[in-house]
């Protein structure tokens, strides 16, 4: 019997053909379909940056609004009028604070380096101690004034808010259908004009007593003793004329004082003008909350700026040593580490700051061989230049591994031409290499300025989180100041904040000028990207 075999069967068409079939039922080619996958991810970004711009701007767009009235409140209760009085005696405090400053300078200097014993170092510096005692009591009846008039100020704000209360409870019982307890809330009117009157009375007061200060003040500055250290003698110099400057803006205050009125309307221009230029950031204050952004940016700005000053050139200088120089086994080495640096946690970093790097740099400054530098010695070790080493560390990978990316996209043509023509291998990457990848580098730059711009921990833990402008008259030595940053505020205080309410928003405001800032780096990033790709090309 002969055994015949079954007919082979079709053999089944290719899944790729399969797939083109189904696709072109609906209309479609697979690499259509491909095309529309991939190119989908930039329609993801679009609308996930719609969606966190509409959220940043639904959340803060309040916040103008909330701050007029507190504004108005600020100047129809008098506390704009008693605040003349405390911006004087404030900038008495930061003339203390200086003399307290030299104090600890002549200190350092006596023991550290003179190796003298404290004992000795206070008996000498006892006629400095009374004078600065003299001077810091100068203010004190100024002060008794400030006080009461603070009290009755605060008073008025008291019962004016406690007033917008029982409104509010009104409306809501109202809106609950109990008319009957609604009337029972007793409201109150506040006639601003009258509880003001004892305010306004004691200007005279207060001309009296301002007088009287700015004479012993300048009578004090004729007996000013002298250092020992005659490297701190100009600072005393300084002190004379900031003192002799201070009091000499007494009368512009009186005139002010005497031109305030509480009917004056706060224009809408002034909430900008106050949150964009405001040199104060105060919340949960019995006296006055203050939502102003400088402060904040400035300090984003000097932390960069340090990240930078270190960053690019170890980031550029590497990239063109393991691109350019080192060999295939340098490279593999090289290369490896500078990329980890990326995998370390900020708030490691952080933490690292905090205990060891901090630390190290406080008692690297004390070192007498470097008193040269400018700020050096320095007592804080949470500081500008402590979050900016960090933030530098943290840069570096950033800006490494794009800048490598354009030195490699340059044509090899330019190298081999260069040596063609007898130029040697630095001639060949200063002068060729370097420029034709300058656009790249410059935005591996700016891709890493908004690296640091937007980090959060390592700034939070390591920056001193002091919220105030530094003092840029004393030049480079501005890095050694603790500052306080828009991203660290952000993640300091929203987690105790109440939801709507004036404060929530004015975070959000800033994180919406965090977040048009990052977009404006990343967009002047690209543009150079693009630029330098066509010039290549």
């Amino acid at each position: 019997m002969i055994e015949t075999s079954p007919p082979p069967q079709p053999a089944p068409p290719p899944v790729f053909a399969v797939q083109k079939r189904r696709l072109r039922f609906l209309g479609l080619t697979l690499d259509d379909t491909i095309k529309a996958f991939f190119g989908g991810n930039a329609l993801v970004a679009v609308v996930v940056l719609a969606l966190i711009t509409v959220f940043l701007f639904r959340e803060g767009a309040g916040f103008f609004g909330q701050n007029r009235t507190n504004l108005e409140i600020y100047r129809q209760a008098g506390l704009e009028y008693v605040d003349f009085i405390r911006r004087q005696t404030d900038d008495h405090t930061a003339l203390t604070r200086y003399l307290s400053d030299l104090r600890l300078r002549q200190v350092m200097i006596l023991t550290e380096r003179e190796r003298r014993p404290l004992d000795e170092v206070n008996a000498a510096l006892a006629p400095f101690d009374a004078f600065a005692e003299q001077f810091s009591a100068t203010v004190d009846p100024l002060r008794a004034l400030l006080s009461d008039l603070t009290e009755q100020v605060t008073a008025i704000k008291t019962k004016f808010i406690v007033t917008q209360d029982r409104k509010e409870e009104r409306r809501q019982l109202l809106a609950e259908g109990k008319p009957a307890e609604a009337d029972a809330v007793k409201i109150d009117t506040i006639d601003f004009a009258t509880e003001l009157k004892p305010i306004l009375g004691a200007l005279p007061l207060y001309k009296e007593t301002s007088r009287e200060f700015s004479r012993k003040l300048v009578a004090l500055l004729d007996s000013v003793p002298s250092l020992p250290s005659p490297e701190l003698h100009p600072r005393m110099e300084k002190l004379k004329q900031l003192a002799r400057n201070y009091a000499a803006g007494f009368p512009a205050i009186e005139r002010d004082m005497e031109a305030w009125e509480h009917t004056f309307p706060v224009p809408a221009w002034e909430t900008f003008t106050a949150f964009l230029f405001g040199r104060q950031w105060l919340t949960a204050s019995f006296w006055q909350d203050w939502y102003g952004i400088l402060p904040l940016l400035i300090g984003s700005l000097l932390v960069s700026a340090v990240a930078l000053a270190l960053a690019v050139p170890l980031g550029v200088g590497a990239a063109i040593y393991v691109n350019q120089i080192a060999s295939t086994r340098e490279q593999r080495l090289i290369k490896p580490c500078i990329e980890f640096i990326s995998a370390f946690p900020s708030v490691v970093l952080g933490f690292f700051g905090i205990a060891v790097l901090g630390q190290a740099l406080r008692l690297l400054s004390q070192q007498p061989w470097l008193s040269w530098m400018p700020g050096f010695p320095y007592s804080e070790r949470l500081n500008i230049l402590t979050a900016g080493c960090l933030l530098a560390l943290i840069a570096v990978p950033t800006i490494f591994t794009l800048a490598e990316d354009a030195l490699n996209n340059v044509p090899r043509a330019f190298k081999e031409a260069s040596f063609a023509l007898g130029a040697s291998r630095l001639q060949t990457i200063t002068r060729i290499i370097v420029p034709a990848s300058l656009s790249g580098i410059i935005s591996a730059v700016l891709l890493g300025l908004g690296r640091v711009v937007g980090e959060t921990m390592v700034v939070l833990l390591c920056a001193g989180n002091r919220i105030a402008i530094p003092d840029f008259t004393s030049g480079l030595a501005v890095i050694t100041e603790p500052v306080h940053t828009m991203t660290g505020i952000i993640a300091q205080e929203m987690g105790e904040v109440v939801r709507g309410s004036i404060h929530y928003r004015a975070l959000f405001v800033v994180g919406l000028v965090l977040f048009v800032l990052s977009l404006l780096i990343n967009y002047a990033a690209q543009k150079i990207v693009r630029r330098y790709k066509l010039s290549i090309g």
